[in-house]
């Protein structure tokens, strides 16, 4: 080994006995605090490296505020295998399909128009806001302004037959009246008199600041409703078929001008809910203005008339848009029947 390398490795290992002695001393010095900190009882913060620390005024979301159960209808399940339960049973089968048993080609009685009270109450009257029975049985008998009398649940059956379906009520005391009544009662079996639950009839929709448009409601019905309902309104019946699968809206088969889907409000807050199909109440297909031109637009069209001279003893009584004259105020029919309906419910505060 020649002097330069001897002079480079002595250098070499001065350096690491430098970093040596370094090292001793760092640990020295550590040893020396943690023994300070035991003695003393100090403690220090260090950061913790593998969580975020939030600001204490970070937001948190609320929680949900607690909603109302929805009105459910009782299970067909559970009706007990008795003649009780057979009577709802078949009462059910009226209401879900009421051509097949009282249509034109019923196997019972021919006294309606083809469509089956279904069509207009949704699920056999089960649906939640589908114009559901839920009210029935904790509201019948009670009064009723259009005929001016107190009216049973059998008068209420026979007008919707008479009316919606433009036909002829069962009598009384068939087994086809009982049956309906039978069901329709035990549907809203569990609703006590006084409540309203949700879900109950029809959802509430705002009035709008103009008339409905039936104009509107046209292009509304060719874009959402036609491909169902046909371009005459004419619905969808197979051939060979009882019953519609998709009811008319107008012409010969529908209900006739005497029904309560021929009022404007009650037509759009139907829709609103239901229509098209496969909307809901949480899930709704179309805006209030559409529903209300929608409204407009298919009870602008042709349907049978009924003879209604005899409704409304009290015209005082008589709903805002309850589409026929005479009224107690100064607006006219066309109004009465599209709007704009503020001005008359402010009218009649006066």
């Amino acid at each position: 080994m020649n002097l330069n390398q001897e002079n480079e490795v002595i250098s070499f290992l001065l350096r690491m006995s430098n970093v040596v002695a370094l090292s001793a001393v760092a640990v020295l010095f550590l040893l020396g605090l943690v023994m300070f900190l035991e003695i003393t009882g100090a403690k220090i913060s260090l950061p913790v490296l593998t969580e975020v620390n939030l600001p204490s005024s970070a937001p948190v979301s609320p929680a949900p505020e607690s909603e109302e159960a929805m009105w459910q209808a009782p299970q067909l399940a559970s009706l007990p295998a008795t003649p009780e339960g057979d009577q709802i049973r078949y009462g059910r089968e009226l209401v879900a399909h009421t051509a097949q048993y009282l249509g034109p080609e019923g196997s019972v009685l021919q006294i309606a128009n083809g469509m089956n009270c279904q069509n207009c109450h949704l699920d056999a009257g089960t649906k939640p806001f589908g114009n559901n029975y839920a009210l029935v049985a904790a509201t019948y008998p009670k009064f009723r302004a259009r005929s001016g009398t107190e009216e049973d649940q059998v008068k209420r059956v026979s007008d919707c037959f008479e009316r919606s379906l433009n036909g002829t009520a069962p009598e009384p005391g068939s087994n086809e009246m009982q049956a309906m009544v039978a069901y329709i009662n035990w549907v809203g079996q569990n609703v006590a008199a006084g409540e309203s639950p949700k879900g109950a009839g029809l959802v509430e929709i705002a009035y709008l600041d103009r008339a409905a448009s039936p104009v509107q409601g046209k292009a509304l019905y060719v874009q959402k409703c036609q491909v169902c309902h046909g371009d005459q309104g004419q619905g969808l019946k197979p051939e060979g078929s009882s019953e519609y699968v998709y009811p008319p809206l107008w012409g010969a088969d529908s209900y006739n001008d005497g029904a309560g889907l021929y009022r404007v409000s009650t037509f759009a807050r139907y829709v609103k809910a239901n229509m098209p199909l496969g909307a809901t109440y949480g899930n709704p297909m179309l805006t209030d203005e559409e529903a209300w031109d929608l409204a407009a637009f298919v009870n602008s069209m042709p349907r049978p008339k009924k003879d209604i001279s005899q409704d409304w003893p009290d015209i005082s009584k008589k709903p805002m848009d309850h589409p026929f004259g005479p009224y107690t105020d100064q607006f006219s029919e066309e109004q009465h029947k599209y709007g704009p309906f503020k001005p008359i419910l402010a009218a009649s505060k006066k």
